[in-house]
């Protein structure tokens, strides 16, 4: 019986190929759940910016937000770039 399925047996170069889509697959999944990590850090620092704009001071912010120092200054380092990067944009014009 030589008669062979050909949807079942692959090639070794489609099942490499079918390996590498999945691995792409997955990088993509990967890069897109980062973009949303990212996303929600810059939500969360401009939240903390303006939290230690209402507090007064960082270690203010610090101690209402049960946040240590370090976190508070990191978020506004964060919130900083992400302004210079806007200003730095074409479409930037919120005037900030």
């Amino acid at each position: 019986m030589s008669v062979q399925n050909s949807g079942r047996t692959l090639s070794r170069k489609q099942r490499l190929q079918e390996k590498q889509r999945r691995q792409l697959a997955v990088v993509d999944t990967v890069d897109k759940a980062e973009a949303k990590v990212r996303k929600a850090e810059i939500e969360l620092a401009v939240a903390v910016t303006e939290a230690v704009q209402v507090f007064g001071d960082e270690h203010a912010a610090s101690e209402g937000l049960d946040m240590p120092v370090e976190a508070i200054r990191r978020f506004l380092g964060m919130a900083r770039d992400e302004a210079a990067g806007a200003d730095d944009a074409p479409d930037a014009s919120d005037g900030s």
